[in-house]
């Protein structure tokens, strides 16, 4: 009996079968990684899933083979530790992208071990695989055979010349290499000249598959229609000729071979690895054959980059191919190409880019980094990942654009009766009288088949782009309507107007979906509707058709949320923090932290001496004069509780136009009210779970009417124009305290307002140049990392 939550293909509807190139596991992805694989396939299964098709997304990370051996020599731990560590940090990752997996899984599980060495037994059957000795790189240091990518040397291709190229792929010119035709080889682990020894390994002859394989890539590129970029690396490896394939390493960390003369190897993971989409579906459902050995009901659709083609297009369908059974074959490839960063090359080995835990961690959301990295993917050619560019698509394309054009329908929609419409979408009986409504809808039908089109071939940044032509045409609608003119001089037809343009807003929120999902989900709130019941986009429905006609989206009557702003303007200033704070490598990175960490500690030591020389100052004057005693009881910083909160709620204050009321946990249980003054500084959206440091021990006060429990911190620039939240890390814990190196103590209970206590301590209050909050000289610390402001160096903390 089949699991009856788990998908299974049904009769009569587009069963689609989606996968990812799957991520290895022995690094952090960064964000070419995100951009080749798993975001463009989340994409496209998110549009199919809008458009009512039946369809699964598998994932996993890719967790056998030689990297993963190295991996743990070099973390001094087993490679399994390695891949429940690496498992995790991409799980992760890719939850925080809103990457909508039907099952993220792994290769190191016993579904893939039966499913592997089934498919060896087919292949052995049929005569498919051969033996042969091979020449094999052997360290006498290591004493062991030295797998493909445990050796490195320069690059044999003619012009190629890159001096660290892998045994198995040379990562400059792509081209797939053995061992042995490196120049000037040496060992990974010990840096010496392996020699060559003979050893016995099992091959796949693809020679003798490749009538069947031709015959496939021929039929198949076509009714998938293959991207250029699949085409062209898959000819080159069938004019180069195809040669027998080595499906064998001398390797402990993989699938063991089920073989008396081979059962001391593991499968080398070209073979194994593309196995792992089947065995993770196996981890999903039992019924796994009914979507891959269902070739007449199920497509399946691959997404990777372009180093990995030859493997999908070639290795893998021969291995399918030469087993004799029905399997379900890739009809559709997309392939990226790659993602360069700033001036260079994205490199996980050498640690350069922005990584998916950096982007995290700089607190732009994760949808403007899907929107950036979907406008720049890279279908045909290498594209540039810079932050003057993320910056001016975020402010110009999704803030200008399409987050003004819907804040301008919803608030105009929210204002009271005698203003707008009170929240109440209205009614428009005149639609039809109403020539300016009619060319916007020809013009939306328009688009919605060509981004239907650039869809259904997988064509993403065209849907993008296409769907983002409707915000444009929404925004020239709206100024050549006049619409705040017509809401007096000719109610009816601005009650068109605005009820269209409300049903604009709601098919953009139903055709950007794939790309940015959260966004959706804020427009969504605002307009009052469930996602659930109301986001769909298929034809059976009638949606399409709908969208000829956009004000039939929402009906009259219908009750609106209430509107905030969707975006948040990146600023100069920070786009220069994040360029330095990302330059180089993260090696050049961590040298930089831990200079700065020490020059933080010889700060430390300095200001213990300091205290150390007052000590004995004050001893030597015995402590008897009333001087001497007031500067004994000089408050220090340990009378603070200052604490990491997380602001669950955020709201203006109903009295006051220049406060914020917010719900703040700082770790008690139940959360504390607090009062600010940040209104006129910090927008109400940016102040939504937000971690900010917290001064709890101050006197409760009333302000206009609402007690205040607590303080947040914030820095405020030498003329008090511009204030930022002091932040702690993103992983610090909830109602820790924040703590001073080379200060220790208790807090007091409550301050004591007579002996200003807060007052005296808040004049040594301050951000440094780095940014960092600090009392004296000494940062604002948790267990995570030191508390920082965005952009107010030098600045004043109250």
């Amino acid at each position: 009996m089949g699991d009856s939550t788990k998908k299974v293909p049904i009769a009569g509807r587009r069963n689609i079968l989606i996968t990812s190139a799957l991520p290895y596991v022995n690094n952090v992805p960064h964000l070419g990684n995100i951009i080749g694989c798993v975001l463009s396939a989340d994409v496209f299964a998110r549009y199919c899933r809008i458009r009512d098709y039946n369809i699964i997304y598998m994932c996993g990370t890719d967790e056998y083979g030689t990297a993963t051996e190295t991996k743990a020599m070099e973390e001094n731990c087993s490679p399994k530790e390695i891949c429940d560590k690496y498992h995790a940090i991409h799980r992760d990752i890719y939850k925080w992208f809103d990457i909508s997996f039907d099952h993220f899984g792994r290769t190191s599980t016993p579904e893939q071990t039966e499913v592997c060495q089934a498919i060896f037994h087919k292949l052995m059957e049929n005569e498919w695989l051969t033996e042969n000795t091979m020449q094999q790189p052997y360290c006498d240091t290591c004493q062991k055979f030295l797998a493909d990518r445990l050796v490195e040397g320069s690059c044999p291709t003619p012009g190629c010349n890159y001096d660290s190229a892998r045994g198995d792929q040379c990562e400059k010119c792509g081209k797939l290499l053995n061992p042995t035709e490196l120049i000037d080889p040496k060992c990974k682990v010990c840096r010496n000249t392996p020699r060559i020894r003979d050893t016995d390994h099992l091959f796949l002859e693809l020679p003798l598959l490749r009538e069947r394989l031709e015959k496939y890539i021929a039929e198949m590129s076509v009714a998938g229609s293959w991207s250029q970029n699949a085409i062209q690396a898959t000819n080159a490896w069938l004019k180069e000729g195809l040669k027998p394939r080595c499906i064998t390493r001398d390797l402990k960390w993989g699938v063991p071979v089920p073989h008396e003369k081979y059962k001391e190897k593991v499968f080398y993971v070209w073979f194994d690895a593309p196995i792992g989409y089947i065995s993770i579906t196996a981890c999903y459902t039992p019924d796994w054959e009914k979507w891959w050995k269902n070739p007449d009901n199920v497509e399946l659709y691959q997404f990777m980059g372009k180093d990995n083609v030859p493997f999908h297009t070639v290795m893998f369908p021969s291995t399918l191919l030469g087993t004799g059974e029905e399997w379900t074959m890739m009809k559709t490839i997309s392939v990226t190409e790659y993602l360069n960063y700033e001036a260079g090359k994205f490199s996980k080995s050498k640690g350069i880019g922005v990584f998916g835990n950096d982007a995290k961690g700089t607190n732009i959301p994760p949808e403007v980094w899907r929107y950036y990295l979907l406008t720049n993917r890279p279908e045909v050619s290498d594209t540039l990942f810079t932050w003057a560019d993320l910056q001016a698509k975020l402010n110009s394309e999704l803030l200008s654009n399409l987050g003004n054009f819907i804040n301008r329908v919803l608030s105009f929609i929210a204002k009271p009766a005698g203003a707008g419409y009170d929240s109440i979408i209205p009614d428009a009986p005149s639609v039809e009288s109403h020539q300016l409504t009619k060319t916007l809808a020809e013009n939306v039908g328009k688009l919605v088949e060509q981004y239907i089109d650039a869809m259904e071939k997988v064509k993403l940044k065209q849907g993008l782009k296409t769907a983002m032509s409707i915000s444009s045409e929404g925004n020239a609608y709206l100024q050549e309507s006049q619409f705040w003119k017509l809401f007096k001089e000719d109610p009816a037809a601005c009650a068109v107007v605005m009820k269209t343009s409300a049903g604009l807003v709601y098919l953009l929120a139903c055709l950007l979906e794939p790309f940015m999902p959260s966004f959706t989900d804020g427009v969504l709130k605002q307009l009052n509707l469930s996602r659930e019941t109301h986001l769909s986009f298929s034809d059976e429905k009638g949606d399409v058709e709908k969208a000829k006609k956009p004000w039939e989206f929402l009906t009259a009557g219908h009750k609106i949320g209430r509107p905030e702003p969707l975006f948040k303007e990146l600023k100069d200033e920070e786009v220069e923090f994040f360029r330095q704070k990302f330059a180089g490598s993260q090696a050049d990175r961590k040298l930089k932290e831990e200079a700065d960490a020490k020059a933080v500690a010889e700060q430390l030591k300095k200001t213990k001496l300091a205290d150390g020389n007052n000590k004995k100052e004050k001893s030597k004057s015995g402590g008897s004069s009333s001087k001497s005693k007031a500067t004994e009881a000089e408050p220090t910083i340990t009378k603070l509780d200052i604490r990491v909160g997380l602001i669950t709620e955020a709201k203006k204050h109903p009295d006051a136009d220049s406060l914020y009321v917010e719900e703040i946990d700082v770790g008690e249980g139940s959360t504390r009210t607090v009062v600010s003054g940040l209104v006129k500084y910090i927008p109400l959206e940016e102040m939504q779970n937000r971690r900010v440091c917290v001064l709890c021990n101050l006197k409760p006060v009333a302000m206009r009417g609402i007690k205040s429990h607590a303080m947040v911190l914030a820095a405020s620039n030498e003329d008090h124009t511009k204030v930022e939240l002091v932040e702690p890390p993103a992983s610090a814990k909830i109602g820790e305290r924040v703590t001073f190196p080379g200060f220790s103590g208790e807090p007091d209970g409550l301050l004591n307002a007579k002996s200003k206590v807060w007052e005296k301590i808040q004049a040594e209050l301050h951000t440094d140049a780095q940014l960092v909050a600090s009392y004296k000289d000494v940062p604002f610390t948790t267990s995570a990392g030191v508390c920082k402001v965005a952009s107010i160096a030098n600045g004043e903390v109250r």
